[in-house]
């Protein structure tokens, strides 16, 4: 007796199911699907976002390879290309090295492609910053006193303060301002953040600023002090 109740309950278990599988057979299988394309997407992507990253770094490679063989403008070009068509990390970087050989070739044309960056929406402030200095450096043997008071004034807080000191400071040196030159010099000279080179380097023109004596100072270093 017990077989037959058995037989019964079989019975009843596989009618149950199978009417909730007619019930519910294409959500299940809609889901099965769903997970499958999106895992297939997924690995899409990222061998999409591998070969990209890939393909750029190469490309940025040989525009160093270019820059390295004392051919700016063929760099330049170079990373301008790259940074119409390469990853957002790339990019910017491109077009930042693309901006500092063009300064090679055409300061002009590379300090407008410096201001252009540091107002780019949503660019990482030291990057900004970075593109500030530069366009400055750019302009520091040729702009008047206003000029380089704007742009080197929004640095003198910030990360590359101690390369904007010293630029502002020779150019008053240049000009013959021994107070304005004096006094950039002085607050590098008593900033412990300040790398120690820098801080000799400035100490020998603090030298000439007291004297006041007549001197035609040497072009900055072009790499950036930072904190």
């Amino acid at each position: 007796m017990s077989d037959v109740f058995r037989e019964v309950d079989e019975e009843v278990q596989r009618d149950r199911l199978t009417e909730l599988w007619s019930k519910y057979s294409i959500v299940v299988l809609g889901l099965a699907i769903a997970i499958v394309v999106g895992t297939a997407i997924f690995a899409y992507l990222r061998h999409q976002k591998l070969t990209e990253a890939e393909a750029a770094s190469s490309a940025y490679e040989a525009a160093e390879t270019l820059a390295s063989q004392d051919k700016p403008e063929a760099a330049a070009h170079a990373f301008d290309d790259l940074a119409k068509s390469a990853p957002q990390g790339y990019r910017i970087l491109s077009r930042l090295r693309a901006a500092e050989e063009m300064g090679l070739v055409d300061r002009n044309a590379a300090v407008k492609a410096f201001d252009l960056i540091a107002t780019e929406p949503g660019l990482d402030p030291l990057l900004a910053d970075l593109a500030r200095l530069r366009a400055g450096f750019l302009r520091v043997d040729e702009a008047e006193k206003a000029e380089l008071d704007q742009r080197f004034g929004p640095l003198l807080n910030g990360s590359f303060r101690h390369s904007a000191r010293e630029f502002l400071g020779l150019a008053a040196l240049k000009r013959g301002d021994f107070e304005a030159a004096g006094k950039y010099f002085d607050q590098l000279v008593v900033d412990p953040s300040a790398p120690a080179n820098l801080r000799q380097r400035v100490q020998a023109f603090l030298s000439l600023v007291r004297g006041g004596g007549k001197f035609t100072p040497p072009a900055p270093s072009a790499e950036p002090a930072q904190k």
